[in-house]
């Protein structure tokens, strides 16, 4: 970066804090802040062999049952796709996990020893868990570089924000991640001139300097170019066993190239789950779209 371009990205930051600070968002009233609290070892226990576990987790809304006996697990490393018809609880499932909704009955853990309906939504944010929306979320008058270096584990105050450095550890990381998101050639970009696909890439960039354990992907390709969903794919392939992944899609062929299993909901729970090819032969799935 030239001297210009730090002092004015310094300008940016400065004013992006104070923003920050009086709880002022960018996009659709989300806020784009990403502070998180260490876990005391690091880790995750993942002892049991899964990252996540739900068992029999149930919501209603005003009567309608959202999620109905819901039992679901994702081993440590997987990336798990998650498909179904609309209404189908994919979305309040994904709530759940977050603490964004509370359900009226059932167990949710992540990992064998932390059990998320004891957290608020912030919190489980900061345990690891990074969750996606399909709208992309970037600081559009940041450059791409200054959108991951906000998104970084460092004090979000104004004060702090406006003194940070990048140390050298930081800025290898974020060069060998700008790589990994197919941005390294955007990095003095404005985000705002992105491409959806490339906005899509750096917000999952923002979650990942924040290194999760698992990362919710609610239809990470709508609207994506042929060849970004292509790039995706391989984005999604690279992070496979470095983290969980659960995606939510409905682009079956890009399902195919991604996941190994393939879990299906219908009316609040689980319907079916294998392969694509077997949750495809299934005469209840068939059903489930084709019959309604």
């Amino acid at each position: 970066m030239t001297p210009e371009l730090m002092e004015e990205g310094a300008q940016r930051r400065e004013q992006l804090a104070v923003a920050q600070a009086v709880g002022r968002t960018e996009s659709g009233g989300r806020q784009a802040g990403f502070s998180r609290i260490a876990m005391p070892d690091g880790e995750v226990d993942v002892t049991h062999g899964r990252i996540l576990y739900l068992e029999d987790v149930s919501v209603s809304f005003d009567g309608f049952k959202a999620i109905n006996k819901l039992s679901l697990d994702i081993a440590p490393g997987e990336l798990r796709c998650i498909i179904g018809p609309n209404g189908a609880g994919k979305t309040t499932m994904m709530d759940i996990i977050t603490g964004k909704t509370r359900p009226d009955a059932g167990t949710v853990f992540f990992g064998s020893t932390i059990d998320l309906l004891r957290y608020k939504e912030p919190q489980i944010a900061q345990l690891g868990i990074g969750r996606k929306f399909q709208k992309p979320t970037v600081f559009e008058q940041l450059t791409v570089f200054e959108n991951l270096e906000l998104a970084l584990k460092t004090d979000k105050g104004v004060r702090a924000s406006m003194l940070f450095r990048l140390d050298s550890a930081q800025a290898d990381h974020l060069a060998e991640l700008l790589h990994t998101i197919h941005l390294a050639d955007d990095v003095n970009r404005l985000a705002g001139n992105l491409s959806h696909g490339q906005k899509q890439w750096l917000e999952i960039g923002m979650l990942l300097v924040q290194e999760p354990k698992l990362l919710l992907l609610d239809e990470p390709v709508a609207g994506m170019t042929d060849e970004e969903t292509e790039r995706t794919a391989e984005l999604f392939l690279s992070l496979k066993g470095k983290h969980s992944l659960m995606v939510v899609e409905h682009d079956m062929s890009f399902i195919r190239t991604i996941s190994e299993i393939v879990t299906v909901l219908c009316d609040g729970s689980v319907l079916a789950q294998g392969t694509l090819d077997e949750v495809q032969a299934d005469e209840r799935v068939i059903e489930v779209y084709l019959g309604r």
